[in-house]
């Protein structure tokens, strides 16, 4: 663990992160420092959450002068901690290991206020990694629940699945104790982070905010059906409930999540979304109607205005996707619809553009599909890059990701006079269609198309790029809406009302 603390100042906001800024290029992360530095008057105290160490070498982002307080933990460390074979099994509470096995792991959806009952054991200071790792009690509970509930023959991957899961509680909870106090806690998920603002709730007594980009649960569903080191059968749906046939070790992680979700839900006021489609997901996963409300994305309007105007005269033949190169994204069915593309235009372009190092294997994969496919005069890899620069070199923006929140670089597209082709996830169908009838007025600021369809994808590329009426309706429709619409004043206006209330009431 590493800390950087630039004044003894309490900070106003303890803001909580998981896997983003300021490691990780855009998206929430530069939602994250766009907040920072339209937010000035207000002191940030900044905790980063990262999964492996060595998976977050080198930070993207300068560290603002109202941060004042920086630390960051890393998941993967809590496996490690305690481990020195030669002393002695921890004595540990079997009660409090219950508790944690009912609350994450038993199939019986948790008693009223077992969630505030586990916080308070949490933060008492009386567990300690060590204890999960190897007191006796701990085997006991979980050999129990072995037993008792679990439909996998191999009790290996179940006791390590629950090595897994239990430890980054109690690493977190240690944590806790050692951040130094603030006056509000805002986490930007539920997960970890999530889970960590609950925790200092409680602890510090304050107000707990939470903003939610995309609904963290749903996304590491996602994850997980597509993670071959957990799928015991890929084609399962994990959309709905869990299904008692699944299998039993995708399902401990699912439920795992879906409990911090909950917990987090019920802790939390408000529960804030980028758009209505999540609100309603929220309400449906555990938050009350009345803590939620919506805060879409905004953007600095004054910066990208220039931007429009470096933009080359006619239709750049280049479809760009930007984003990381991660399944979530689905590169493969931006890299398939250029097949179409290139087969009806030849000299049409591919730009792939964001970083490939989140999941190597996968960038391989779409580097080897655009080998097979036979693009590799026009399909290219560009990395990481200035999206001021790069965006209005783009005769059309696609998104071709299975889940989407609210995606800033959509309304980035929009403010450098790109239109945008996106399947039909999150908020995108109301942004490019519209909203409300007065919004819907505006036109079409691009298409939508289907998930995971190439050929779809493919038609709205070329019949944006080969109409100039339709591709100049579309970027006008763009620029109206994003100007009406998605300012980064109304957004900064929006959560200084919430911080405000928040601070007044510590």
């Amino acid at each position: 663990m590493k800390a950087v603390t630039a004044t003894e100042q309490q900070a106003d906001i303890c803001l909580l992160l998981e896997g983003t800024w300021p490691y990780v290029r855009g998206g929430v992360s530069s939602w994250i420092h766009q907040m920072l530095l339209g937010l000035p008057e207000l002191r940030f105290s900044i905790l980063f959450i990262g999964g492996q160490r060595n998976n977050y070498s080198k930070m993207h982002y300068d560290m603002p002068s109202n941060v004042v307080h920086y630390d960051e933990v890393f998941i993967a460390e809590s496996w490690q901690q305690g481990t020195a074979p030669k002393k002695a099994a921890p004595v540990a509470d079997e009660e409090k290991m219950a508790q944690l096995y009912r609350f994450f792991h038993d199939p019986e959806a948790p008693q009223p206020g077992a969630g505030q009952a586990l916080l308070e054991s949490l933060i008492s200071g009386s567990w300690t990694v060590d204890q999960v790792l190897r007191s006796r009690a701990s085997w006991d509970v979980l050999s129990d629940g072995y037993f008792k509930h679990c439909t996998d023959p191999s009790f290996i991957n179940y006791f390590w699945t629950l090595r897994t899961i239990q430890p980054p509680v109690i690493m977190l909870s240690e944590l806790a104790r050692r951040l130094p106090k603030a006056r509000v806690v805002h986490a930007i998920s539920t997960g970890y982070a999530g889970l960590l603002g609950a925790m200092l709730k409680q602890l510090w007594g304050c107000d707990f905010i939470l903003s939610e980009h995309g609904i963290y649960t749903k996304e590491r569903k996602i994850d997980l059906a597509q993670a071959g080191w957990v799928a015991e059968n890929p084609d399962e749906e994990l959309s709905g409930s869990l299904d008692p046939s699944a299998g039993y070790i995708r399902t401990l992680w699912i439920r795992f999540f879906e409990r911090i979700g909950m917990l987090v839900y019920q802790s939390a006021n408000p529960v804030v979304s980028l758009y209505e489609g999540n609100r309603r997901r929220q309400i449906k996963d555990g938050a009350e109607a009345q803590r939620t409300r919506v805060i879409p994305n905004g953007i600095d309007l004054q910066r990208w205005s220039p931007m429009r105007e470096q933009r080359p005269q006619g239709i750049a033949q280049v479809a760009g996707l930007i984003g990381r190169i991660v399944p979530i994204k689905d590169v493969k069915t931006f890299i398939r619809s250029m097949r179409s593309v290139v087969n009806v235009t030849p000299g049409a372009e591919g730009w792939i553009i964001g970083p490939g190092a989140e999941d190597p294997e996968y960038a391989r994969e779409c580097q080897s599909l655009v080998s097979s496919l036979g693009l590799s005069d026009n399909v290219r890899f560009l990395g990481f890059q200035d999206i001021k620069e790069i965006m209005p070199r783009l005769g059309v923006l696609v998104l071709t990701s299975i889940s989407e929140a609210q995606p800033l670089v959509i309304l980035e597209a929009w403010s450098a006079g790109t239109p945008v082709v996106s399947s039909d996830v999150g908020s995108c169908r109301e942004m490019i269609e519209g909203s409300t009838e007065e919004d819907r007025a505006l036109g079409l600021a691009g298409e939508v198309v289907s998930i995971a369809d190439p050929q779809a994808t493919a038609r709205a590329i070329m019949g944006l790029l080969g109409s100039p009426e339709r591709w100049k309706e579309a970027q006008a429709a763009g620029l109206a809406r994003v100007n009406r619409y998605y300012s980064d004043e109304l957004m900064f206006q929006r959560y200084r009302q919430l911080y405000r209330a928040a601070l007044e009431a510590s």
